[in-house]
């Protein structure tokens, strides 16, 4: 039995398709190294601002911010995402005067406070935003989604290429 001569019009679909493909991994990939952040910052960060929260003032703060009712807590958790912006317009005007270390430095900064902010906000107002319905369904699967984004990661060869050196740097430091 002979295979049949390939579709010419497959093949130009195909290739059509390549840069929407090749796209579509290129954003999958910027995704998981954004959320691979905010799974290493998030806890270290919260516990931080957490330790920070136990000074007098701040206790206060947030005991009064844990008794939100759920819309107020959703309203003071999307707060830093708009106080933010304009940060991040000042690092654009940073790049665009050509002083590009002084913008990505102040966007790698208020990434750094905004994920540390954002993750004591949550840890303080998950249980009145988990009373909204909407807000449990789109967080459990929004959860689930960066659970098997992570673990499709965690298994590419430069994830696993990347533990292996690591364990190694790590076992030549202890030697020194």
């Amino acid at each position: 039995m002979t295979n049949p001569p390939p579709d010419p019009g497959n093949f130009w679909l195909g290739l059509a398709r390549l840069p929407l493909r090749l796209m579509k991994t290129l954003f999958g990939w910027l995704l998981a190294l954004v959320i691979l952040f905010e799974e290493w910052g998030w806890e270290p960060l919260q516990r931080a601002l957490a330790w920070v929260g136990r000074l007098p003032g701040l206790r206060w703060l947030e005991r009064r911010i844990q008794r939100l009712p759920p819309y107020a807590a959703l309203a003071l958790f999307l707060l830093p995402t708009l106080m933010l912006l304009p940060v991040k317009l000042l690092a654009l005007w940073f790049i665009s005067q050509g002083k590009v270390l002084s913008g990505t430095l102040v966007i790698l900064i208020a990434k750094l406070v905004g994920t540390a902010v954002v993750a004591r906000l949550f840890t303080l107002t998950r249980p009145a935003l988990m009373q909204l319905a909407w807000f449990a369904r789109v967080y459990m699967r929004w959860t689930n989604w960066k659970t098997a984004l992570l673990a499709q990661v965690r298994a590419s060869w430069p994830w696993r290429l990347g533990r292996v050196l690591k364990r190694r740097l790590k076992r030549r430091w202890q030697h020194l």
